[in-house]
């Protein structure tokens, strides 16, 4: 292990530092294990001189993976005592490196320095989904990343039609491109101890199949389908389309049977719906 890597005594020691006790609501979970920070890293294949956005650097676990890859970090924390304790960490054990930290909340960023092209994170339970979204959507540069959610929620994200945990977020992920599990990652790497497993979520870009209003359009019906998922599609999309019968013949327009249900359809089944 280099110098450079944060272990079990050295996140604790700079908890206390800062008196910070991790707390659920912002999902603070901290990486205690450096060959599971390189392992992510690898798995994003991070190249040296690339910009790699980072969301909750905590204390810098993966920041400081990232930073040893060559990289250059843009960080964003909405904790003011992690956000101003990142860059005082890795200049002590990286001098040199290009770090950026940025104060906010993720879901509120709406700018980034420089053209980021990847995007790696470990994210907090409650808010990985929209996050991940939320970045796809503002900002084009980022190509491909490597993300560590709770495993159910991967699972769900990277899940493909007739999964029984294929959802709205399977859907509008897909949007934005190829997503697959790359590994569960054990509950005792982290401090303090989650009480569910992780997994690994990579994904690629593509161009997206339509604009940006028919994404808006086919989002809205995206939710509409999965907020019944038990219901046939003529029904589920009935309040979102005007009724069953508009919600019917528009399922027919597209090419698809009213009957269907939502865990059956593809994005570009949605897109279809959206644009007949």
């Amino acid at each position: 292990m280099s110098s450079v890597a944060l272990g079990p005594a050295e996140i604790r020691d700079l908890a206390e530092l800062l008196d910070l006790q991790p707390t659920k609501k912002l999902g603070q979970n901290f990486v205690i294990d450096p060959n599971t920070v390189r392992r992510i890293v690898a798995s994003a294949g991070v190249q040296a001189g690339e910009t790699v956005v980072e969301v909750g650097p905590g204390l810098g676990s993966l920041t400081l993976a990232i930073l040893e890859a060559g990289a250059s970090v843009v960080a964003v924390e909405i904790d003011n005592r992690l956000a101003a304790q990142l860059p005082i960490t890795v200049n002590e054990r990286l001098p040199g490196a290009e770090l950026t930290v940025i104060t906010r909340d993720a879901l509120a960023v709406t700018e980034l320095p420089g053209e980021p092209s990847v995007f790696v994170a470990n994210l907090p339970y409650n808010v990985s989904v929209p996050v991940l979204l939320h970045f796809l959507e503002h900002f084009p540069s980022i190509d491909r990343g490597l993300v560590m959610v709770q495993a159910e929620v991967g699972e769900r994200v990277a899940a493909g039609p007739g999964s029984k945990v294929y959802g709205a977020p399977s859907v509008k992920a897909a949007w934005y491109g190829e997503f697959s599990t790359a590994g569960k990652v054990s509950r005792q790497v982290f401090w303090p101890v989650p009480n569910v497993d992780s997994i690994l979520v990579r994904f690629e870009r593509r161009d997206p199949p339509g604009t940006e209003d028919e994404r808006r359009a086919t989002f809205a019906l995206v939710d509409a389908a999965f907020q019944q998922r038990r219901k046939m599609l003529r029904q589920a999309l009935a309040p979102v389309l005007g009724d069953s019968a508009a919600a019917s013949a528009r399922l027919e327009a597209a090419g698809l049977a009213p009957t269907s249900r939502g865990e059956e359809l593809t994005v570009a089944d949605f897109l279809a719906i959206a644009r007949a």
